[in-house]
């Protein structure tokens, strides 16, 4: 099953992430959980860019599920360049999508995921409304 990312969506975050030689597995390539790792990586550095930093005492970003199309194998050496989109704000959650592109192939999407994210009061461990900050943020 493939799930598409939309055409209508909004560059949220860019940045570069190191391929390292332990991400790659014995088939030569990166291994496809490093995918989801990479989206990771860029969806907690946009969190923080944002000013929206992991509070377990308070309120924030948790995802509900999580998907990736693996279109072409990365290969150690290079540098991946993760674009993180956002899009269809709804009453507490967020869609996000994000490309995976080689720096040295700009343009090419080797990989392209996304996650729901729902914003949740942690001790409490229910949905709330999305803050008035973040929605002027991603709408």
């Amino acid at each position: 099953m493939r799930f598409e990312i939309p055409e209508a969506k909004t560059l949220s975050h860019e940045m570069r992430i190191p391929m390292r030689w332990g991400d790659m597995d014995a088939m030569g390539h990166v291994n496809n959980t490093l995918y989801f790792r990479y989206l990771e990586i860029a969806r907690l550095a946009w969190f923080d860019a944002i000013g929206c930093p992991a509070n377990p005492d308070g309120e924030g970003l948790v995802i509900v599920n999580a998907f990736c199309n693996f279109y072409q194998q990365l290969e150690y050496p290079g540098d991946v360049i993760a674009k993180q989109y956002v899009c269809n704000p709804g009453r507490s959650s967020i869609d996000t999508y994000t490309t995976l592109e080689r720096s040295d192939a700009p343009g090419k999407i080797y990989a392209a995921g996304g996650a729901k994210l729902v914003w949740v009061d942690f001790p409490l461990q229910k949905s709330r409304p999305l803050p008035d900050w973040l929605r002027a943020l991603v709408s």
